[in-house]
């Protein structure tokens, strides 16, 4: 899986949509977070945080997380919530970590934006050896057909994402297991447009592309949704999990050097960086 031709627009416009992105975007239920990072304390190295959905339920099981971002308008949500949480601001392809330094990398509904032939040798090197790679996307569940058109209006290109092939090929990590959770995100007419707004695709269209785009959602929701009681979205939270490979004595996987790595990480809170992701209806 290679990332998206446009990728470098599209995977930094979020920051400015950070608060319809907090508002609108469901969270990860609780046992999709003790599946991938486990229920015993561990130290996380959180990637493509954003504004800290996923670092709230890692939190909740009391792992020890560091998140970062590479937009730090999304951190900044994050701070706002979780102010005891250290935070760099850095890329996939240069984290901001030492050598063998994190039990487990976890990114939730990111790993689709990374440049993977950089990130995953970078994500290998900073886990101790058995580590673990773990990834998550919230995914709508589309065999429901009025989730079906939703998605039609609104666009599904992080659909069905599975990173089983790239991981392999990568030749780091072990045997990929994969499980999915099912959860459901109540909506409203507010929130629903905060949903779409949030989504890159919607975000990087001008003003009047926007509004067109709002106003046949608010025209969808219209037709299907129950007014103040709002509707349940139905989401799989997909989750894909790897242990890191043996590694040959004295190979550390050295990181991308700085001069093509894109971002250099910044820290706040912590350590600096570079220190030692067929039903019927149903509303619920």
């Amino acid at each position: 899986m290679s990332p998206m031709t446009d990728q470098p627009d599209r995977a930094l416009s979020f920051g400015s949509v950070a608060e319809a992105y907090d508002r609108g975007r469901p969270t990860y239920p609780r046992e999709a977070a003790a599946w991938l990072v486990g229920d015993e304390p561990v130290v996380v190295l959180e990637v493509g945080a954003g504004t800290g959905k996923l670092t709230e339920a890692l939190l909740a099981l009391g792992h020890e997380v560091h998140a970062t971002d590479p937009d730090d308008a999304m951190l900044a949500r994050l701070r706002a919530r979780l102010p005891d949480v250290p935070t760099s601001v850095a890329s996939a392809e240069r984290l901001p970590a030492a050598d063998a330094s994190y039990d487990v990398v976890v990114a939730g509904q990111a790993f689709h934006w990374f440049d993977h032939e950089r990130a995953l040798p970078e994500i290998a090197r900073v886990l101790r050896p058995g580590g673990r790679l773990a990834l998550v996307w919230n995914e709508r569940d589309e065999r429901i057909p009025w989730v079906k058109r939703l998605g039609a209006i609104i666009g599904s290109q992080e659909q069905a994402t599975d990173p089983t092939e790239t991981i392999a090929a990568s030749g780091r990590f072990g045997e990929v297991e994969r499980t999915t959770f099912k959860h459901w995100q109540v909506i409203d007419r507010e929130s629903v447009q905060d949903l779409v707004v949030s989504r890159s695709n919607v975000a990087t269209l001008d003003h009047d592309a926007r509004q067109a785009k709002l106003a046949e959602v608010l025209a969808f929701y219209d037709d299907y949704g129950r007014g103040m009681d709002g509707m349940q979205l139905p989401y799989d939270a997909s989750c894909f999990r790897a242990t890191t490979a043996d590694r040959p004595e004295g190979a550390s996987g050295a990181p991308t050097d700085a001069t093509d790595a894109g971002s250099t990480p910044t820290a706040t809170g912590g350590e600096p960086a570079g220190t030692d992701d067929v039903l019927l209806i149903d509303f619920r």
